[in-house]
């Protein structure tokens, strides 16, 4: 099975695209792709965003695309015959877990503490979001346990910005950093596609 982390290959930012429309949705795509990013996330909170999974994979073919906001087997399917290259969770169950394994693409579950981080590991994942990473200790939880799963490797999302990105990037622990802050909702919706682009380039840089 290929790993997470070997699809973002050098891509240290995991981008976040929340569409309320198909087309928002491959914009947003097409802005990001334009900033020279592989690999983005679409999270499955709008109606539109699975039909968005599909569009981009059509229209932006260069692109790397999976589903995020994953929370049971029924949207696992429908991300999957969306034809997601690969799936995040915000949270772990032994239930939800046991879908996982056997979905057929890489998976970063999301964990919180750690709890979390365990059971996961019993699943075989080694690869996981921190979520929300600012509420759940951020760069001084990730470093405390980092000698205690010495072989899990994270990428934090939720409260990462600009300032704070280059403090988690900086462990050895972190893979990438999750981000929302390359697509602010007023420049999706006043269709400022530059602005996206131009955040991303920002971030990679």
């Amino acid at each position: 099975m290929t790993s997470f982390s070997s699809l973002m290959g050098s891509q240290t930012l995991l981008p976040i695209i929340q569409a309320n429309s198909v087309e928002q949705g491959v914009n947003i795509a097409k802005a990001m792709a334009a900033a020279g990013l592989k690999l983005v996330e679409v999270v499955l909170r709008t109606d539109a965003s699975l039909q968005a999974i599909t569009a981009i994979k059509q229209q932006v073919p260069e692109l790397i695309v999976g589903a995020g906001t994953v929370t049971n087997e029924t949207i696992l399917q429908q991300a999957i015959d969306a034809g997601s290259d690969f799936i995040v969770t915000p949270a772990v169950s032994e239930k939800l877990l046991g879908f996982l394994v056997d979905c057929g693409v890489p998976v970063l579950p999301g964990v919180s503490n750690t709890g979390d981080i365990l059971m996961a590991r019993e699943f075989g994942f080694t690869e996981l979001k921190l979520f929300p990473a600012a509420l759940s200790g951020g760069v001084p939880f990730l470093s405390a346990v980092n000698s205690v799963f010495q072989d899990i490797k994270f990428c934090p999302t939720g409260g990462v910005s600009p300032k704070n990105k280059n403090d988690y990037l900086s462990l050895t622990n972190v893979i990438a950093v999750g981000g929302t802050w390359v697509c602010l909702k007023e420049w999706a919706e006043n269709e400022n596609w530059q602005a996206i682009t131009d955040a991303c380039k920002e971030a990679i840089n």
